[in-house]
């Protein structure tokens, strides 16, 4: 699809609004619990689900006899989440942006690169360092930044062979500062997994620092992202 009035008609829609936000922590659900998410039967999600396919916004994996719906590109997840920044305006100064619980505004996965306080420190220290450079809706990695991420642990040269941008800046929703996602993101955001320095809500898009990664975030990146879990 790449008709903006047609990508506007279908997500204007508010239970198809809910059901693609519903999808931005990148997990697959199904008709049931989209229909469930969205406050409508399983009949009206049902058809929603066909426009969604049918804009090509929505793929689905099945497994077995279930089929899961999922986001059909991470890009239309940048999408989604820089357009709502545009409808979550404030309407009073004082008012906070973005998402309300202190956790998710400090920690979370936009689909599937960080967001939150964490996603925009660690890109803040890339670029202090050198490692990136923001350039319009991208970000270009250095010969020494490819370098220091390799040694890091991030597979820069697998990040590169995939099939979606690499080093894409993304409209962070309650920081109003673009992180980085791509495949570049997504690679860090897998590596401190690995590290165990961040862990993921089993039932959202809220990441956990861990004590190890409060210590590597703050060596490594300079990051001081305070614990937001009970370890």
């Amino acid at each position: 699809m790449n008709d903006i009035a047609e990508f506007g008609a279908l997500v204007g829609q508010p239970a198809r609004a809910t059901m693609l936000l519903s999808l931005l922590d990148g997990r697959g659900r199904t008709a049931g619990e989209l229909a469930e998410e969205a406050g409508v039967t399983p009949q009206t999600a049902s058809h929603h689900l066909a426009q969604l396919m049918a804009g090509q916004l929505l793929r689905v994996d099945r497994q077995g006899r279930h089929r899961y719906f999922r986001l059909a590109a991470p890009e239309i997840a940048e999408l989604l989440d820089s357009v709502r920044v545009v409808a979550a305006a404030p309407t009073a100064p004082s008012r906070p942006f973005g998402p309300r619980p202190t956790a998710m505004r400090q920690a979370r996965m936009c689909y599937d690169h960080m967001a939150g306080e964490l996603g925009i420190g660690v890109v803040d220290s890339l670029v202090a360092s050198g490692v990136l450079i923001e350039a319009g809706d991208n970000f270009q990695l250095t010969d020494d930044g490819e370098r220091l991420l390799d040694e890091f642990g991030v597979d820069v040269a697998a990040a590169r062979r995939r099939r979606r941008h690499f080093a894409r800046t993304c409209l962070d929703w309650s920081e109003r500062r673009p992180h980085l996602a791509g495949a570049l993101g997504a690679a860090l955001a897998d590596r401190l997994f690995e590290l165990e320095w961040v862990e993921r809500d089993p039932e959202g898009r809220t990441l956990f620092v861990t004590p190890t990664g409060q210590r590597g975030l703050a060596d490594t990146f300079g990051v001081d992202v305070r614990l937001n879990k009970v370890m």
